[in-house]
């Protein structure tokens, strides 16, 4: 074997033998096409978004994760093409108005109308409908996603959908039996998987379908008035009920993966029913636990009880909510506003030592997968996100160059143009604390014990020569022995009383940060 084939091999087997989940599901894609390109010339991904309400970072880490697999399958299958789907299923009917929507008396007025036939609040695009799909789009482009966008609306209107929907005509019984057997009781009686389209009022009709015709592919139902109507099935005349949809789609466009949360799987697993019986095998399919807000209740867009993508980048980079869209998919989390600095941190832990690890564990890391295989060299010196946050809040920046004054005292060989991301992370601390820290920040008296303690830190402050943060830490430390403190207790309260919060950095980065005088002011300044 010569060196080159040799070396095919082994990045082959690398790939082959990696336990991060991406590749895992990569693989067995991969087995599920027999690892062959499928007739239709490459396998296609799909990722489904409900444009009801404004997209929030789980509709956001749909596209992300799944990209994620893609990244892995190209790897694993260099000459198998691919390609990337984002429907949005924006012909449904609008059920109920989000919490979060400005003019919402335009959405109660267009209730039970399809998205994209309802006037758009905020004024900017033609349609409702069309304003959370271009919020989606500018995002998803923001992160240089690959895909297609495909609107419900166009494939039924264009006729996209004509040949499955015939289809599923043409099996209606065995369909309709197959939903009905799901549903309660009041609810068998009036379903069908049709919803026309009312000509008088333009919503889509939930129930009132009395009969297929199959012989031209029509239906008849009871308009909005209470007479009866017939209509077309095709172009856009009817809507399938959502379950129906799901197969119907999945069969239309021959999808091979798509991905979806754990709340949908019944519907899912009805879905690939739907779709035997149209005469495909179902997408290989991976579900993800559930975002929760921060009272451990799901988040969802009429609620607007989740963080918006927009809010999640105005404090944070976008390479962290990647990590955190990575990491543990299979895990419910909780997705609010305390978990960024946590993520951001993470993210340049991981960042930090990808490059000294071999080839095969870099595959294991997170950042491999966020910036599939790219991963840059960022330097930050020793600031962690965190840390910036803790000097905000003793600092109180108005802009960033305050932030910048002590970083460039700390360490001379940081600045803005040679370390642009952290550049970027001063500025987002920035945002952090003036819109989250400053208003919540409650400082507390010291009981006398810690008065005591305190004092002997601003004194042994005084009195050393050092700044570097391990040895300021020990001092920290020995001072809570000193004074028999819980060590857990001693820093709760520096952080309570110095700084106005129950949690922070580790000190010894924070004083040296910081730096010494400036921490014997903050000290003379809070205890007195």
């Amino acid at each position: 074997m010569n060196l080159g084939k040799m070396e095919n091999k082994q990045i082959k087997n690398k790939f082959e033998s990696s336990n991060a989940w991406p590749f895992v599901e990569a693989r067995a894609l991969l087995k599920k096409i027999n690892y062959k390109t499928p007739n239709k010339g490459f396998v296609l991904f799909e990722t489904g978004y409900g444009p009801s309400g404004l997209p929030h970072i789980g509709t956001f880490g749909e596209v992300a994760r799944t990209t994620m697999v893609r990244n892995a399958f190209i790897k694993l299958a260099p000459n198998i093409p691919t390609k990337l789907i984002c429907f949005s299923d924006d012909m449904d009917g609008l059920r109920k108005v989000p919490d979060n929507i400005p003019n919402s008396d335009i959405l109660y007025d267009n209730l039970g109308k399809a998205l994209t036939n309802i006037p758009d609040p905020y004024q900017e695009h033609s349609s409702y409908g069309a304003n959370m799909n271009n919020r989606l789009k500018k995002f998803l482009d923001n992160f240089g996603f690959e895909y297609e966008f495909y609107s419900s609306t166009k494939c039924y209107k264009d006729g996209i959908f004509n040949n499955a929907l015939k289809n599923l005509a043409d099996n209606y019984a065995e369909i309709t039996n197959l939903v009905k057997a799901t549903l309660r009781e009041e609810r068998r009686a009036s379903y069908s998987p049709f919803m026309p389209v009312c000509p008088i009022t333009n919503k889509i009709l939930e129930t009132g379908v009395k009969a297929l015709n199959i012989e031209d592919y029509t239906i008849d139902f009871i308009d909005s008035n209470g007479d009866t109507q017939n209509i077309s099935i095709f172009n856009g005349h009817c809507k399938l009920q959502w379950k129906a949809d799901f197969g119907m789609r999945w069969h239309a466009l021959d999808v091979d993966y798509e991905m979806y949360g754990k709340d949908i799987i019944p519907s899912a697993e009805l879905a690939k029913k739907i779709s035997k019986i149209l005469g495909k095998k179902a997408p290989y399919n991976f579900h993800y636990e559930l975002f929760l807000d921060d009272k451990g209740q799901k988040i969802s867009k009429s609620k607007g009880n989740g963080i918006s993508i927009e809010k999640w980048l105005r404090y944070a980079p976008k390479e962290s909510l990647a990590y955190y869209m990575f990491n543990k998919p299979k895990t419910a989390k909780r997705l609010h506003f305390d978990i960024i600095p946590k993520a951001t941190d993470e993210y340049l832990n991981f960042i930090n030592r990808f490059h000294d690890l071999d080839s095969v564990k870099q595959l294991d890391n997170p950042v491999y997968h966020v910036h599939n295989s790219n991963v840059p060299e960022i330097n930050m010196g020793n600031i962690s996100f965190s840390l910036l946050l803790n000097l905000a809040s003793a600092c109180n920046p108005d802009n960033k160059d305050i932030l910048w004054g002590f970083i460039s005292k700390y360490d001379k060989t940081l600045n803005a143009d040679l370390s642009p991301f952290l550049d970027v992370l001063v500025e987002y601390a920035v945002n952090y604390y003036n819109d989250f820290i400053k208003a919540h920040k409650s400082y507390r008296e010291a009981t006398k014990l810690e008065y005591q303690a305190i004092l002997r830190l601003k004194e042994d402050l005084k009195n050393t020569d050092t700044n570097d943060a391990k040895q300021l830490q020990n001092i920290v430390y020995q001072i809570g022995n000193d004074f028999n403190f819980e060590l857990k207790d001693w820093f709760k309260a520096l952080y309570e009383i110095l700084l106005g919060q129950s949690t922070g950095p580790r000190m010894g980065s924070f004083i040296s940060l910081f730096g010494i005088n400036e921490t014997i002011k903050l000290i003379e300044e809070k205890i007195n």
